[in-house]
């Protein structure tokens, strides 16, 4: 697969974070408008097993990546780090300078940043009408709010990918995404939310250590990692529940909701039992889920994205 990567330039408020898995997910509904059915169907085939045409990280702040989900021991602290109120402070570092990879794990903590991306969030007032009344009223016609989330002025995000070529060109990819942030990304689209621009494209390898031996993976998005070969002793994670419902036509259907998925969240850092040979490790952990039916009552034929780009680092024992 060909690693790439993306800048993105916010446009408007978000009222769904940029995560992998959903961006997947809408890139797929603007393939079929884009592309036809026949062809999405097409480039789907073996999605669920193990041969994704396409794998798509979150986004994050321009030259930065999630620190990873670790116990405070495999931290170094020096000693005005151990007050409380220090502590307190170096856990709001969540993003970690690409080029500090090079650096022993111990020391990340040192380079990590939290003042790289700011977000402001607003509640806005929504209400559905009922047309019998024209009014709103109780129950599904009460008034409620909406989350919604301002990126910093001239914010830079980027996007890693990994894309079957052989299935998908690159300017196919740059079309959807295009498609994607002219028409808006996630809930609320329809009223103008989640626009970006799509600034450059760059074919790049993953980020990675120089110098150091790979014994574990940092991911980039989330990912269904259940099932599969790892050292369970070395693995960490955040658990991350997705109650996903229906994009595009399917959103307004009788039936939008999906089967909730149990994740493991961005920056989990697993450790399988064989990592490979230098050059040839994999570039994406998990798997493909639904195709079955089992995600979806309403389309049995949807899929999740349960894959996410993966960065090899050294795990201290």
């Amino acid at each position: 697969m060909t690693p790439l990567k993306f800048t993105l330039t916010p446009q408007t408020a978000f009222a769904t974070p940029l995560k992998g898995d959903t961006l997947f997910g809408q890139l797929c509904w603007a393939a079929r408008h884009i592309l036809g059915e026949a062809r999405l169907n097409d480039v789907l085939q073996g999605y669920t097993d193990g041969k994704p045409y396409l794998v798509v990280s979150d986004a994050f702040p321009a030259g930065f990546l999630p620190m990873p989900k670790l116990p405070r021991h495999y931290w170094q602290f020096d000693d005005a780090q151990q007050d409380p109120s220090a502590r307190k402070a170096l856990k709001k570092r969540q993003w970690l300078p690409v080029a500090a990879l090079s650096e022993p794990l111990g020391k990340w903590l040192e380079h990590a940043r939290a003042d790289v991306m700011t977000l402001h969030s607003d509640s806005r007032p929504h209400n559905t009408i009922n047309r019998a009344t024209n009014t709103t009223g109780t129950g599904e016609f009460a008034p409620y709010t909406v989350e919604q989330t301002w990126y910093q002025a001239g914010q830079i995000l980027e996007l890693y990918v990994l894309l079957d070529e052989t299935r998908l060109a690159a300017s196919e990819l740059e079309s959807l995404l295009n498609f994607v942030g002219a028409s808006g990304f996630g809930r609320d689209a329809s009223t103008g939310l989640g626009k970006f621009t799509l600034a450059a494209l760059t074919p790049t390898p993953l980020p990675r250590g120089e110098g150091l031996a790979p014994n574990a993976w940092l991911t980039l998005a989330p990912c269904a990692p259940q099932g599969l070969a790892w050292d369970n002793a070395r693995c960490y994670y955040k658990p991350f529940t997705r109650f996903g419902r229906h994009g595009d036509a399917a959103a307004i259907s009788c039936q939008p909701y999906k089967t909730p998925l149990l994740l493991a969240d961005t920056a989990a850092i697993l450790s399988p039992r064989t990592m490979g040979k230098p050059g040839t490790m994999a570039l994406f952990t998990g798997q493909g889920l639904g195709g079955d039916g089992s995600l979806s009552n309403a389309l049995p034929q949807t899929v999740h994205q349960g894959y996410a780009p993966v960065i090899g680092i050294c795990l201290p024992s």
